[in-house]
């Protein structure tokens, strides 16, 4: 699957121009022949001038952030930029490996780029991989996964302070804090972005 942007321009040569004014969180654009997306950005009107817009992009590729002002009337390309369905296979010392759902290729994926994916991925699991010009530059989680406490100690009896947590080992070897009734065996379910323990799953 091919990404795409709303309220672009279709230029000759396909290639897709996005303006300024029209910055918004997650837009991906072409800078110094490099993809970033925009994480932060504002739209200044003042009282004399031109409006413009202050954003801040990060790369997708070395993740570097950089603080950028444009024009309202600036335009970008945006790149294109392909979406794998990717099935992890195994892990093969700090390089995970994941098989395409859909030609079966195979590919290694350095933990650096997994970032905090690397905390919920289990045997099976399927996740977005996402590439520019054939190189993989990030992955795309599910923002909740259900994964199995392997282990962690029983709650302290008699303690009720509300809200009380204690630390649990996951299945795939990540620790989270879970409520003090959680026992070994238990599936929870997690939010992939702020590892933060949702409820358990029956």
């Amino acid at each position: 699957m091919m990404y795409g942007e709303a309220d672009v321009d279709q230029q000759e040569e396909d290639v897709m121009i996005v303006a300024a004014s029209e910055c918004r969180k997650v837009l991906r654009l072409l800078w110094g022949n490099e993809p970033f997306v925009i994480v932060e950005f504002q739209h200044v009107k003042p009282g004399k001038g031109a409006a413009f817009v202050k954003t801040r992009i990060k790369s997708l590729v070395s993740g570097n952030v950089l603080d950028m002002t444009f024009r309202s009337g600036d335009k970008f390309e945006v790149p294109e930029l392909e979406e794998k369905e990717m099935q992890f296979l195994y892990k093969e010392g700090d390089k995970y490996h994941f098989m395409d759902t859909t030609t079966y290729d195979q590919l290694f994926i350095d933990e650096e780029q997994l970032g905090t994916t690397k905390n919920y991925l289990k045997e099976g699991l399927v996740i977005n991989v996402l590439f520019y010009k054939d190189r993989t530059i990030g992955v795309d989680m599910q923002n909740f996964v259900e994964l199995v406490i392997e282990k962690t100690e029983p709650g302290a009896r008699g303690d009720t302070a509300q809200n009380a947590t204690k630390p649990a080992l996951l299945e795939t070897g990540y620790t989270i804090q879970v409520p003090l009734f959680v026992v070994e065996g238990d599936k929870v379910k997690i939010d992939t972005r702020t590892g933060q323990y949702i409820e358990r799953v029956k």
